[in-house]
């Protein structure tokens, strides 16, 4: 699939996940999302219980709707007072809320994000929290619209690997960081080898396309872009038995293919720095 036509699949999604928390449903729209629903067990084994009550209590309901995300990076980024943080791929702004109460007043949050009625549930999510040291921008994570040198910390939530140019992104981010700068990301990742069609099937069932990095090419992408003291750590290990329901509709036999997926597909939370 072409990138124009991989954002352009992106930006509906998004948008109607965003109509979809402002009209009273969850961010998720059909087998859409990151995350497919729930699990034999009856919870979204992807996007369900990332946020503790406490981060959420003072948050605008619709920011945790909007939420499609498959981590919880300001949790794991420690962010501290006065630091500049850019949320990649921010949606309706959950992750950016949060950060800004971590960085408090002297520091500030950005958001990215190229789809109009995310950035608009966004900017109204900012109002009904009363977070001043926001600011939400318009733009794709390939083409960053910050100067270099411009932020110390980079989150985002399960959103590079809905980009078809991870390389540019991971450039873009490497530039707007200050020297020392941290990137922090939650992110999709795979390990080892997994046949193509069941790759494809099942990643479309985390939501994220096909697009997923194994985490040895992430961090290869990583070093390339200039990045040091890269780390991956797993976070949620998703298992076949998690998807049964959506393989099985899509004529997969869930039973074979377990062996060859199980343990292989999982959220991650991807550390890196910017040299001093």
């Amino acid at each position: 699939m072409s990138e124009p036509n991989i954002k352009e699949i992106v930006r509906e999604k998004y948008g109607k996940a965003a109509l979809r928390a402002v009209t009273g449903g969850d961010g998720c729209c059909g087998d859409g999302c990151c995350g497919a629903g729930p699990s034999a067990g009856g919870a979204d084994p992807i996007t369900s219980n990332l946020y503790s009550t406490g981060e959420t209590s003072e948050l605008p309901e619709t920011a945790v709707k909007a939420s499609l995300g498959c981590g919880n990076p300001t949790a794991l980024a420690e962010l501290r007072p006065g630091e500049t943080v850019l949320d990649l791929g921010s949606g309706g702004g959950i992750d950016v809320l949060l950060s800004a109460r971590r960085v408090g007043p002297g520091g500030k949050a950005y958001g990215l994000d190229m789809t109009d009625e995310m950035l608009a549930l966004a900017r109204e999510n900012q109002l009904k929290a009363g977070v001043e040291n926001v600011e939400f921008l318009k733009g794709e994570i390939e083409n960053i619209p910050l100067p270099e040198n411009t932020v110390d910390v980079i989150i985002s939530n399960c959103v590079i690997n809905l980009s078809a140019d991870k390389d540019r992104v991971l450039r873009e981010a490497f530039r707007v960081l200050k020297p020392g700068g941290r990137f922090a990301v939650s992110d999709v990742v795979t390990r080892g080898e997994i046949p193509h069609d069941i790759r494809r099937s099942i990643l479309l069932w985390v939501g994220c396309l096909a697009g997923a990095l194994e985490e040895d090419e992430y961090r290869d992408k990583l070093a390339s872009a200039g990045f040091e003291n890269i780390g991956i750590e797993p976070t949620r290990i998703y298992k076949v038995e998690d998807a049964r329901q959506f393989l099985t509709g899509r004529g997969l036999d869930v039973d074979r293919i377990a062996p060859l997926v199980d343990g292989k597909f999982m959220s991650a939370f991807v550390r890196a720095r910017k040299p001093r």
